[in-house]
């Protein structure tokens, strides 16, 4: 199992920015799928979460809700997470989790989820 987190960079804030996990070696629509954030000295927190199979159930962090968007592409074993109006505190590195224990709807607990991917680091400074 795989999974493989892209897409983080240095902005300005008020930018925009897509990430994406990449996913091999399960069965990508049975899974439920959670981006997380880890900024330095601080405590993992879930981002945002997507439902398996069709994903109609997803849930955000108060602090993104309304900027940022989570999807997923079963035919691509892939999820993405676009970050819109970025902001300072934003700033963090980035992970996305999958979690085959659910079936209709996601969690943003970083224990619901079993199978990690490596980070990726997301920097917005002016």
């Amino acid at each position: 199992v795989q999974l493989q987190a892209s897409g983080g960079g240095l902005l300005q804030p008020g930018g925009s920015l897509r990430l994406s996990c990449a996913t091999s070696g399960v069965t990508f629509r049975d899974h439920a799928v959670g981006w997380f954030r880890q900024a330095p000295g601080k405590e993992r927190e879930g981002v945002a979460c997507i439902s398996r199979n069709g994903g109609s159930v997803a849930h955000y962090a108060d602090s993104v809700q309304g900027r940022f968007t989570i999807s997923r592409d079963n035919a691509k074993n892939t999820a993405s997470l676009r970050m819109d109006r970025l902001k300072p505190e934003d700033t963090a590195v980035y992970y996305c989790a999958i979690d085959r224990t659910v079936f209709y709807h996601c969690s943003l607990d970083t224990g619901s989820y079993e199978k990690w991917g490596q980070g990726t680091q997301v920097t917005v400074s002016s």
